[in-house]
């Protein structure tokens, strides 16, 4: 019953994308036009809304899982005519300013092969990869077809987060820095089933809150040491909850040495509750940014000279999240300059999370 069911909803779709799908040319301008790759990443639950509320433009949304489908599509509104089996079929029908990709670590590189060839930017949500062979296809692929893309982490629209980059970019010589990434846990916070099937399992995430929390860490000590890789990599992981997660770790601690610094990352998803948190120290200089239980409204910067302490509540900051600024970059010709966003970057933290994982497996200091 249940394939006669899945067989009818595709037939359907099919129809409905023959007889009244929009052309992308009568569509509203200065806004983006979007094909989402997968719904199984509860992230995407932000782009169904913005898409719901006009802030994007959904013409497309490719997942063969039909109960996924149907469950989003009930929870949303959206048209049956933009849901496709497979992105192949989404980008034969619609030509996108950009992918999102929603899915598992292990199939990103399936996306960037189905899209790069047709000249269409992709956003990766974080992390690019957790391989480091898979992100050197990427990065050939992107050269290739001279086409971007784009990975995408939550924390580095933290208000409180850009004010450290920019004020270390400003007036810090880093000598270590600390990032706390983690929360009680996916299945503690409620995450969907969808989710929980791939973000706890080492194979198809790379490792659990290794991977999960650790690029974040990786993403902020990359930006903070201007694009530079680390000179050695050495990773601990523990499984403290093996009953909720017996295929992944669920606390990691990684350090980064590079030649006069130290990045201290520390993931896990065996804390009390959600905490995002950076502490960069310099030779005269101490910064503080804090963004717990992703309270966004009021995020402050702490920081410390030899003269005087100062605690600074942020003003707004020129683009909220990435629908601001890739809307900026690809529609208004903006100039594109979030090196957080960038595959340059990216690659060198997939090389982090990469050689994390195998000091972690060899127990062993990884050179880079």
């Amino acid at each position: 019953m249940k394939n006669i069911k899945t067989i009818f909803f595709f037939f359907f779709i099919s129809i409905q994308q023959l007889c009244f799908s929009q052309p992308v040319s009568s569509m509203r301008e200065g806004k983006l036009k979007v094909v989402i790759a997968g719904l199984s990443h509860d992230h995407v639950n932000r782009m169904l809304e913005k898409g719901k509320a006009g802030d994007i433009i959904i013409i497309g949304i490719a997942e063969a899982d039909y109960q996924l489908c149907n469950k989003k599509n009930t929870e949303y509104q959206f048209p049956d005519s933009i849901f496709y089996k497979t992105l192949s079929a989404a980008l034969k029908k619609n030509h996108p300013d950009l992918v999102m990709a929603f899915n598992a670590p292990v199939d990103h590189l399936a996306v960037v092969e189905t899209c790069l060839p047709l000249h269409i930017p992709i956003m990766i949500e974080k992390p690019l990869s957790f391989s480091n062979a898979v992100a050197s296809k990427i990065k050939m692929l992107s050269e290739k077809y001279n086409t971007k893309v784009y990975t995408n982490f939550p924390s580095i629209w933290y208000t409180s987060f850009m004010e450290l980059l920019n004020k270390a970019d400003d007036a810090v010589t880093i000598s270590k820095m600390i990032m706390r990434g983690g929360h009680s846990g996916p299945v503690e916070i409620g995450c969907s089933n969808d989710f929980l099937n791939w973000l706890t399992d080492s194979v198809k995430n790379g490792g659990g809150a290794l991977t999960d929390f650790g690029c974040y860490g990786a993403a902020v000590m990359t930006a903070l040491m201007q694009g530079n890789a680390p000179l050695s990599v050495y990773a601990t992981a523990r499984h403290l909850k093996s009953t909720n997660y017996p295929k992944a770790d669920d606390d990691a601690t990684i350090v980064l040495e590079y030649a006069g610094a130290t990045g201290i990352i520390e993931a896990s998803w065996n804390w009390p509750f959600t905490i995002m948190d950076v502490e960069v120290y310099g030779k005269n200089a101490y910064l503080h940014a804090s963004q717990f239980n992703n309270n966004k409204t009021e995020p402050s910067l702490l920081s410390r000279d030899d003269k005087e302490t100062k605690q600074k509540i942020l003003s707004a900051p020129k683009y909220k999240d990435e629908v601001e600024y890739l809307t900026a970059v690809l529609i208004n010709k903006a100039p594109d300059d979030n090196k957080l966003l960038s595959l340059k970057y990216n690659l060198i933290i997939t090389r982090i999370i990469d050689a994390a994982r195998r000091s972690v497996k060899e127990g062993k200091k990884v050179l880079l």
